[in-house]
């Protein structure tokens, strides 16, 4: 699973591929499989057995624009050039859960256990635009609890308020008036000028915000040709903070600062909710039982291969020479003080129902994220033994869920005292917001039938180097 689906290199929203072949893994594995989910075209729910506990296996499958790179090798050298890849190492996540709930599966079956297994996959969530959904949906709206998994270079687990922000994704779309750009520019209402003009004044603006927040953009739609004004552009913010109530404080000042950028170029402005993530809030007694399972499990068994590999990729990527880590990290509860940083979409889901985030050990440590670099290692023995640790972490936690239910019952009252005493959850997207599924598929129409050929073939190779005749590890 992790090699198949390492070769698709599937981009937010366009995840076929992915949802084909797992669907058919879980098919064959007695699974009921629902595609098309939540207005989700490449998204889909699986469940098997009955009754509760009902638990939900989460883990995100989407890859990184322009992330292609041949695997096992420590320096720059694209599958196909401009391609996408798994430059954050989602490729490896379906991997872990479905190894649990199959193993699981087993013990369900041979001791005539009641409860529910359902498995879902996190779409598009590099754009922070599939949870949020299918939390509107009410997808999860009878479960018992959450066990969400993320590639990571250690092997670890937490409760709280997670590091890292939530975030509002948002597209503002310009209309001008076009016109000859030397005949009769004065004719012309240039929606470029607005969008330059927002972005101007939205940087300006940086400064006055607090330095926790993080905000980027980029233009989606410039116009169409150098001797035409603009008649229509876009501009595609993610707004990050630490709390809901502060996401949405910068949201409307952006909303402000793109009506004076029409206000000065006499366009007018629409905006579409993309996508929104909720800072994660993680369970505690779930946390604690994962953690008893990962202190059980420990870290893979690295050979001096995988560590002379990780630090020739930890040398590429100008940072430290420490080598895989060997002990996993401990529990940890809430930082003492906020630390700005990523989001992911989970955190909508986590205010739902008790949920936890495994990361397990199948990349390696600071690499940057989001780069060609964090591919390297996503279909190497490095990838394997970690989705393997992890799912053994799961495995094990599942049987706890069954056979202990006073941890759920823990669980339901840590959420609703703890976690809900003073926040209501209300998604960012609206009631009528839409998926944006158009995103990405001109990419992937562009670069699918050269991604076709290099399929991985598991019934003619034991693993994906093998197919592509990669020696592990190739090193400078």
């Amino acid at each position: 699973m992790v090699d198949s689906l390492f070769s698709f290199s599937e981009l937010g929203f366009q995840e076929y591929e992915t949802q084909r072949y797992i669907s058919e893994v879980l098919l064959d594995n007695g699974f009921r499989v629902e595609k098309g989910v939540a207005g989700l075209p490449s998204g889909w729910i699986a469940k098997w057995g009955s009754g509760h506990p009902i638990i939900a296996l989460g883990t995100d499958v989407d890859g990184i624009p322009k992330a292609s790179q041949k695997p096992g090798v420590a320096y720059k050298t694209p599958l196909i050039e401009g391609a996408p890849g798994h430059g954050e190492g989602h490729n490896s996540g379906m991997a872990v859960i479905i190894t649990a709930a199959l193993a699981l599966q087993d013990v369900m079956m041979r001791e005539n256990l009641p409860g529910t297994l359902v498995i879902w996959p996190g779409i598009a969530e590099e754009l922070l635009a599939g949870k949020a959904f299918m939390t509107r949906e009410g997808l999860f709206d009878d479960v018992d609890a959450v066990l969400f998994t993320h590639v990571s270079g250690n092997l670890a687990t937490s409760y709280g308020k997670a590091n890292g922000t939530g975030l509002i994704s948002v597209e503002y779309t310009f209309k001008g008036e076009s016109s000859h750009s030397a005949g009769a520019p004065w004719r012309g209402k240039s929606a470029l000028d607005a969008v330059e003009l927002m972005n101007a004044g939205w940087n300006a603006r940086r400064e006055h915000l607090h330095p926790l927040q993080r905000s980027h953009y980029i233009i989606s739609d410039g116009g169409d040709q150098p001797n035409v004004v603009p008649q229509t552009a876009s501009v595609w913010y993610y707004i990050r903070e630490m709390t809901a109530e502060n996401i949405l404080e910068n949201y409307e000042k952006l909303n402000k600062t793109a009506e004076g950028a029409a206000l000065m170029t006499d366009t007018t402005v629409s905006h579409r909710v993309v996508g929104g993530a909720w800072p994660r809030f993680f369970n505690k007694p779930i946390a604690e039982a994962v953690d008893k399972n990962i202190q059980a499990v420990g870290m893979p068994k690295w050979d001096a291969k995988d560590q002379q590999f990780a630090k020739a990729v930890q040398k590429l990527a100008n940072t430290e020479q420490t080598g895989l880590k060997t002990e996993p990290n401990e529990l940890t509860g809430p930082s003492a003080y906020p630390i700005s940083g990523g989001s992911d979409d989970i955190g909508d889901i986590s205010w739902l129902v008790p949920t936890i985030n495994l990361r397990f050990p199948a990349n390696i440590n600071d690499l940057g994220g989001h780069n060609w670099r964090n591919t390297i290692a996503m279909a190497t023995p490095v990838a394997h033994k970690g989705s393997v640790v992890g799912a053994k972490v799961i495995a094990r936690t599942l049987v706890d869920l069954l056979m202990n239910p006073q941890i759920i019952k823990d669980a339901n009252d840590y959420f609703h005292n703890v976690q809900l005493k003073d926040t209501k959850y209300v998604p960012f997207i609206s009631a009528t917001e839409k998926p944006a599924i158009e995103k990405n598929v001109d990419i992937m129409a562009k670069f699918k039938p050269e991604l076709k050929k290099l399929y991985y073939d598991p019934k003619k190779y034991n693993t994906y180097l093998e197919q592509l005749g990669i020696t592990y590890p190739t090193l400078p």
